[in-house]
């Protein structure tokens, strides 16, 4: 029973390892998108800015309100002429209008402030969708070039178990001496010990993007095309940043400074510092309030001085003389604010400069550096083969076998790495100049 328990265990463990879920880069931009919790909290501040503008525009309305009430008194009272002045209970109510504003605009100031902190949210969580995008896409091509890692050192360990055991079979019939058995021993133990390591770190990578996308179970991750082809048909700077008509980085600084997030929403705050201090200096400014009530008024027995209907209104102007430098030290903290919100604006410019230049140089050198690749690697394979042939005719030592496979194991990681770099370097570029998110969505219309 045990054993045929073990065995369904193991047959359903191998079931869902056949049919384990595979994801392409789109799919898991989708599900980023959707579980992400800091895009989510984003949104949450996204929602309380709106709400702020709510309570904002709630200062432009007047305030209505009811009251009511009732007193029961031990005893009623009368005076010396005998008049009731103490009823045993009154009751009372009414309705009370109150609506105040500054003369300073203070309250259409605070309006506009949150009207434009909405939209410096929405800029916010912009950005933090496009920085989780191309944290995605990182954490993906990571994933890949393991991947790629893992096969590399798989096909080294199938080669030099074939080239150890021809090495067994030239020992046989005296070839060769146990030297040249044992090297290769030593080679192809190698390899499987670079293999558990490849394997080892596929895994770490593949934790680190479900950690990122949020997937549960086992899954697998698909190229959506040959990357390589992919590569070599991406000739000039348009087939990374379409806004630009020539391939010059200064085009590339341009684009960034009208597309990124970062840069729109320090505008913004820009906007909202100005703001702060107008409405600092709104305090200056006289208060004006505006009230108006109704009262209804019972009492049992009713007391000859009773006045059954109330209606009135008022009108106050506040203006406070002296509040111990107050409203001095709120203008001069609004106003250093607003130094902070240039400084900021003029840092993070500064800050995006250098990163579209660094992205820009990075994107040259990956892409300068495929072509070279793909030439060497070339040349590896038919070194390699050519070597091999040698060595089974005994024209070549088995040194030349390991250095053959040294260099072509060599081109082959360094292919794959490059590879992944150029397309990583590519969405780098687009994160850099802020078009990143525009292209994701625009190809993934599900996503819209």
């Amino acid at each position: 029973m045990r054993t045929f328990v073990f065995s369904c265990f193991v047959i359903v463990l191998a079931c869902s390892r056949v049919f384990a879920l595979e994801y392409t880069l789109d799919d898991l931009y989708k599900m980023a998108l959707e579980r992400s919790e800091k895009i989510k909290i984003s949104e949450e501040d996204l929602f309380i800015a709106e709400k702020g503008r709510d309570k904002a525009l709630s200062a432009l309305l007047p305030k209505l309100s009811g009251v009511g009430g009732y007193t029961r008194y031990r005893d009623n009272k009368v005076n010396d002429n005998n008049s009731l002045i103490q009823p045993d209970d009154t009751a009372n109510w009414g309705l009370r209008l109150d609506q105040s504003f500054s003369l300073g605009g203070k309250e259409i100031i605070a309006y506009g402030m949150a009207r434009n902190n909405i939209g410096k949210s929405r800029y916010d969580l912009f950005a933090v969708k496009e920085g989780y995008m191309y944290t995605v896409t990182s954490t993906y091509y990571e994933l890949l070039k393991t991947k790629k890692v893992v096969d590399i050192a798989r096909q080294n360990v199938e080669r030099l178990t074939k080239y150890r055991d021809a090495a067994s079979t030239r020992l046989k019939v005296g070839e060769v001496t146990k030297t040249t058995l044992l090297r290769a021993e030593a080679e192809l133990s190698g390899a499987q010990s670079d293999l558990i390591k490849a394997e080892n770190i596929q895994r770490l990578a593949k934790a680190v993007l479900a950690r990122v996308v949020g997937i549960q179970s086992d899954f697998e991750v698909k190229e959506t095309q040959d990357l390589l082809l992919e590569a070599s048909r991406a000739d000039d700077i348009n087939s990374v940043v379409k806004e630009c008509k020539l391939p010059t980085v200064d085009c590339l600084k341009e684009t960034a400074y009208t597309e990124r997030a970062e840069l729109k929403s320090l505008d913004v705050q820009k906007n909202i510092a100005d703001a702060t201090v107008k409405f600092a200096r709104g305090s200056y400014w006289p208060t004006v309030a505006v009230e108006g009530a109704y009262q209804r008024k019972i009492e049992s027995p009713e007391t000859q001085s009773i006045i059954r209907d109330n209606l009135y209104g008022g009108v106050r102007l506040i203006f406070p003389f002296f509040e111990g430098g107050l409203r001095n030290a709120e203008v001069q903290e609004a106003t250093a604010r607003k130094r902070q919100a240039d400084y900021s604006f003029e840092d993070i410019k500064k800050s995006v400069t250098v990163e579209v230049e660094t992205a820009y140089l990075d994107f040259l050198t990956q892409k300068g550096t495929l072509k070279s690749l793909e030439d060497q690697l070339v040349f590896a394979k038919d070194n390699f083969n050519a070597v091999t042939k040698q060595f089974e005719y005994g024209l070549a030592h088995s040194i030349d076998v390991m250095d053959a496979n040294t260099l072509l194991v060599t081109a082959q990681r360094q292919l794959a790495d490059v590879i992944c770099n150029y397309q990583l370097s590519i969405a780098r570029l687009k994160r850099a100049t802020g078009t990143l998110l525009q292209f994701v969505m625009g190809n993934n219309a599900v996503l819209q």
